[in-house]
């Protein structure tokens, strides 16, 4: 009686989470974090210390997934040195009825945390065929022309898929579209996307140097969509202790909120903070994540529905 009561109780449990998946398209966040991850290489400050002892406060570098339940297929946002745990993530919470892999990752620009986990789909480990790959003209040419990614192409491991700034892809009812920020452009540009599905438009720009630097305007951006996933990687000016902040641009938290701050606030509520730092008190002050809350904005949370 006690087993059939179990089994009841299981698929009652399943029910209800499955209940919980949107009908439509949407965004769920496999990681909020910058390029190292939280906790961070190295790292042994308060900061870190409590995510190193408590694995339920880690959270992965920056990546999304765009998940369509009517063709069931998705999109992901990133290929980062956490690929092997979010896919995993991502198959956990929505109880294995999507593929392993996605239709196709979406990738920003070539920096660490954002286009490693492509080493993942070589013959070392899941030797896929024909992956695609959604990126800028920079971006596609360096993976062309070096190892270890040019293998990945050669092989057909991936199949590299040219976007144009500002002009749109349709993916099954979904549209995205590439556009260019100013960022730290050593080996590709740097690429942000707008995500819209026949419900909602998302924006998403995990780095930029400056809001000031780019030809467009966040705000009225931010205005055009329903949720705007910006660049939060500091809080504020003094969180480096070993070198300047400015070696390293990025807008303050501190910046944004000041820049929004004569908006209304149904316009700051569109905003969800993601890509923090390790130093960046929003992975782990509750007084800060509750000041910040107050003031309109809101924090990206990793495993959570968009």
């Amino acid at each position: 009686m006690r087993a059939l009561l179990l089994f009841f109780f299981i698929g009652f449990s399943f029910q209800i989470w499955a209940q919980k998946m949107p009908a439509s398209s949407f965004i769920m966040v496999l990681g909020v974090a910058q390029d190292g991850g939280y906790p961070h290489m190295g790292c042994q400050k308060n900061c870190c210390k409590m995510a190193w002892k408590d694995e339920k406060l880690r959270r992965n570098v920056v990546s999304l997934a765009l998940v369509d339940p009517n063709t069931k297929k998705w999109w992901l946002f990133e290929a980062t040195p956490d690929i092997k745990t979010q896919l995993q993530d991502f198959r956990k919470r929505t109880n294995e009825v999507y593929p392993y892999l996605p239709e196709g990752i979406f990738i920003t620009h070539a920096h660490i945390g954002h286009y490693t986990g492509l080493m993942e789909f070589g013959r070392e480990v899941m030797s896929t065929n024909g992956l695609k790959v959604y990126i800028l003209p920079k971006l596609k040419s360096f993976l062309e022309q070096n190892g270890p990614w040019s293998q990945l192409v050669s092989l057909k491991n991936i199949n590299l898929v040219e976007l144009k700034a500002n002009d749109p892809v349709d993916i099954a009812e979904n549209k995205i579209t590439a556009f260019t920020v100013p960022h730290r452009d050593e080996f590709s540009e740097t690429a942000g996307f707008k995500i819209e599905t026949p419900t909602k438009k998302y924006l998403f720009i995990p780095d930029i140097d400056k809001w000031n630097k780019w030809d467009k305007n966040i705000i009225n951006e931010v205005k055009k969509v329903d949720i705007a996933m910006i660049d939060a990687t500091f809080y504020g000016s003094t969180e480096l202790g070993n070198r300047p902040i400015a070696e390293v641009p990025h807008p303050l938290v501190t910046e944004t909120e000041e820049l929004f701050g004569k908006e209304d606030r149904n316009i700051k509520n569109k905003i969800f903070l993601i890509h923090f730092n390790h130093t960046n008190p929003l992975l782990w002050d509750s007084t800060i994540q509750k000041q910040v809350l107050k003031n309109g904005f809101n924090i990206a949370k990793q495993g959570d529905i968009y």
